[in-house]
């Protein structure tokens, strides 16, 4: 079985939780107001508890406030969603998408970056 794609809001959500591992609704709200001032606790609440029942978190409910993860790494959710996204838009071409990525605009730190790792694949 595999898992559902997340939608923009939960990948949002799970921006804020991959880095800590796994935490409960209110430590991903506190996580999420950084850059979402206006974001309610109950929002975060409601949605976590949809990506659960989706697949998209598991939920360690042994203790009395819930603890959520994500089911999948962030590493192996973003690799599915980039081969959806080159077979979609791309028709496959990792040139093609990667190219379109480039084109439209990185930073010189990024750049340099991307240079080392294809260097480092050469040798």
């Amino acid at each position: 079985m595999s898992i559902p794609k997340p939608t923009a809001a939960e990948l949002d959500l799970l921006q804020a939780l991959w880095p800590l591992g796994s935490a409960t609704a209110k430590q991903v709200h506190e996580a999420m107001l950084e850059d979402k001032p206006e974001l309610a606790y109950g929002t975060v609440l409601r949605l976590m508890q949809i990506m659960h029942t989706k697949g998209i978190l598991i939920r360690d409910e042994s203790q009395r406030s819930h603890i959520y993860a994500p089911a999948q790494a962030q590493d192996a959710l973003q690799t599915n969603l980039l081969k959806d996204l080159m077979q979609k838009a791309f028709a496959g071409s990792a040139k093609a998408l990667v190219l379109a990525a480039l084109r439209s605009g990185i930073s010189r730190k990024e750049r340099e970056e991307i240079e080392k790792i294809l260097k480092d694949e050469q040798k």
